[in-house]
């Protein structure tokens, strides 16, 4: 059987461009003891694919996971294929795990099958909810997951009570995630949300505000993100099948520094009480928080880059990681002029770890798209700011507030003079336009 899950992962080719900028000393064993399930299986592959130095390591977690919690045969077949004999006899295409899989699995399926024939013919509401569940399961350990789905929605007409409909939305949920289909997230989390009795529940709460910040993140709307997961309590239960506490505490945190101002910064992060429980899971999430806040942006960016190279390994950020580091080195620059009327370059530069040149280009291209106000003087290296002329400025109000007014009394005073001349125009009555006409 063809699996979903196995027509989603990334070529092997692809991952040469981002391999050279991973970390050489990642440890794999303590990151991926954070998951379980299905991610736990996606991640490992992803890293194999990403890191040649734990590309055997993953590997192997990879297939030990799949033949202990899952039928997906598919997938199983693909990763031995790519280990081949590098790691071993033990670790070798099995054939007759493969066989016997695919035999239970069969033989589980027809089962469920007639069992929800039987309950459909029947008419029994909730054997029948409970067998499209079980179905749904068995697809998904498969890899099957369009079957997985199809299953999952179809559960929904035979949900009795809101705890039936909160499974329901989590069950595709899930399923979604896996398919990188967040408008699916999206929907089914706003469902979530308006089943008031079990969706009160903290962690019923948080999972569903998790889930809305990575389809956020996911279609690039940081700011968004930012607030879904800042909102998130301290308290997701068992959810590290999707994301572990520590995803929730870097991206909070990467979002919330790419799109928040001082003042959202202060409220939102560094006051806020529950977030900073998440951030205490990774301390150079913390550090970097307050060290952006307190201006110390060399120190701020040494620990952006010292999580660089772990984030390029995370399945749902990597693709955000260059665009937000851009976003939040941008703010940076901006943020470190805003006080003053110039700067040397020589020392905006040694601030920001980075030569004249570069500091120059990054910020010729902040003032073209209008988000710094200033002009660089290359020959003395320095940048002025360009300050509005305010006694013209004020000027030039004054002679807009005075036109506005001419124009206001000139037409007040016309219509004083047509209502002296009786020259005023009145609505026909309706009775004067005849039967179904309208005025």
């Amino acid at each position: 059987m063809a699996t979903s899950m196995e027509e989603d992962l990334p070529a092997g080719s692809e991952s040469s461009s981002s391999s050279s900028s991973v970390n050489k000393e990642f440890d794999l064993e303590s990151y991926i003891s954070n998951y379980s399930g299905h991610t736990k299986i996606a991640r490992l592959v992803f890293i194999a694919e990403h890191n040649k130095n734990v590309e055997l390591d993953a590997y192997r977690m990879a297939i030990d996971t799949l033949k202990s919690t899952t039928y997906n045969t598919g997938l199983y077949k693909t990763v031995a294929e790519r280990v081949g004999d590098r790691l071993g006899p033990s670790y070798k295409l099995d054939q007759a795990w493969i066989d016997s899989t695919d035999k239970k699995a069969v033989q589980q399926l027809e089962r469920l099958e007639i069992d929800l024939n039987n309950h459909k013919a029947n008419l029994i509401k909730e054997n029948i909810r409970v067998g499209h569940n079980e179905l749904g399961e068995l697809y998904y350990k498969r890899g099957d997951l369009n079957n997985s789905l199809k299953c999952f929605v179809r559960a929904r007409d035979y949900c009795s009570n809101s705890k039936h409909i909160l499974q329901m939305c989590f069950n595709v949920i899930r399923v979604s995630i896996e398919m990188n289909n967040f408008a699916h997230v999206s929907n089914y989390v706003g469902k979530a949300e308006q089943t008031s009795a079990e969706s009160a529940e903290p962690a019923v709460q948080s999972r569903l505000r998790v889930c809305s910040g990575l389809a956020n993140l996911e279609n690039k709307k940081y700011k968004a993100a930012a607030l879904k997961f800042l909102e998130a309590n301290f308290n997701l239960g068992d959810f590290n099948y999707v994301l572990a506490p520590q995803d929730v505490a870097i991206y909070g945190a990467l979002t919330a520094l790419a799109t928040f101002d001082r003042s959202e910064l202060k409220k939102k992060v560094i006051d806020n009480q529950v977030f900073r429980n998440y951030s205490e899971l990774v301390p150079e999430v913390r550090e970097m928080i307050h060290d952006f806040y307190g201006s110390k942006y060399a120190s701020c960016l040494a620990h952006l880059e010292k999580l660089k190279g772990d984030l390029l390994l995370d399945i749902h950020l990597h693709d955000h990681v260059e665009s937000l580091y851009q976003k939040i080195r941008s703010k940076a620059l901006i943020q470190y002029f805003s006080p003053f009327v110039s700067v040397d370059l020589n020392t905006m530069a040694a601030a920001f770890s980075t030569s004249v040149s570069g500091i120059e280009k990054e910020l010729a291209k902040l003032i073209m798209d209008g988000s710094i106000q200033a002009r660089i003087d290359s020959h003395n290296k320095r940048l002025y700011a360009r300050h509005t002329d305010q006694r013209s400025q004020t000027f030039q109000n004054s002679l807009k507030m005075g036109d506005e007014y001419q124009r206001s009394v000139n037409a007040l005073l016309m219509r004083v003079n047509l209502q002296r001349s009786e020259f005023i125009v009145k609505l026909p009555r309706r009775d004067d336009l005849g039967p179904g006409v309208n005025p």
